[in-house]
């Protein structure tokens, strides 16, 4: 690399490409002026080897202006994507007459959403709680040198609680927690209640002595909630959240290239 072509660093890339996103905006629609920035920064950098370090404008327009439209996978792609299921979800780790309590309570949690966003967030905390097992298997089988790593990174509190925490048994005691104090409270079942009384109860449970199984499972079930929720396409909409935009089709490549 010659002195010049120091002159650009990665730094300067970043600045050009934030310069250029922010003109670009979400819309896709580029000003001519920005089109015009990148290309003299394009200039500045033509020592370097291509795509390297500068940012290809035509690629950032087709991923912004593409940003969260649908997008099928061509026939006989070899990358395998997520395909929504038209199946009714069917939970890994609550029980079929457990998951309507948990939807009903995650819906009080996070409010007024919607019911498709609510789905997404309701799955998740059931595939998480699913995998918690085998997160905490795979925790304790760490390699010694890449445990200290984590230890180093996150800290040894976070990595003892990851190999001995456990999820899966705070949730079906506190579920069974939960239920007994509707039957104490009301003398029903939860999703027997009305709406009201739901709400009052998920309050209480979020008022009881911390320690307690209902507190443990308030806490348990209102971040991964939050997490859920905020991950899910609606989520991210909310938080106005620029990422995860993609093509699916690389722009200047046809597909038919030797």
């Amino acid at each position: 690399m010659t002195d010049d072509s120091r002159d650009f660093t990665r730094r300067q890339w970043l600045l050009c490409l934030s310069e250029f996103v922010a003109l670009a905006g979400v819309s896709g629609i580029v000003p001519e002026f920005a089109m015009q920035l990148a290309a003299a920064q394009q200039t500045a950098a033509r020592t370097l080897p291509p795509g390297l370090y500068d940012p290809s404008q035509e690629h950032l327009v087709h991923a912004l202006s593409s940003a969260g439209s649908k997008w099928t996978p061509p026939l006989g792609s070899e990358t395998e994507y997520v395909q929504p299921s038209t199946e009714p979800y069917r939970p890994q780790f609550f029980s079929a007459e457990d998951f309507p309590i948990v939807t009903r309570f995650v819906e009080i949690l996070l409010g007024n959403v919607d019911p498709a966003a609510l789905s997404q967030a309701v799955q998740w905390f059931d595939h998480w709680l699913f995998s918690a097992e085998g997160v905490r298997t795979a925790a304790r089988r760490l390699d010694p040198m890449h445990r200290a790593l984590a230890v180093a990174y996150y800290g040894e509190d976070s990595v003892r609680e990851l190999e001995s925490a456990n999820p899966q048994a705070t949730a079906r005691v506190g579920l069974h927690a939960l239920r007994d104090l509707s039957q104490k409270l009301y003398g029903r079942d939860f999703l027997q209640l009305t709406a009201a009384e739901q709400v009052e109860l998920v309050m209480t449970a979020s008022k009881v002595e911390a320690g307690t199984a209902v507190h443990k499972w308030f806490d348990l079930a209102r971040g991964e909630a939050i997490r859920g929720y905020y991950t899910s396409a609606d989520g991210l909409k909310e938080l106005d959240y620029k990422g995860n935009a993609y093509y699916g089709d690389s722009p200047g490549c046809d597909g038919n290239a030797d």
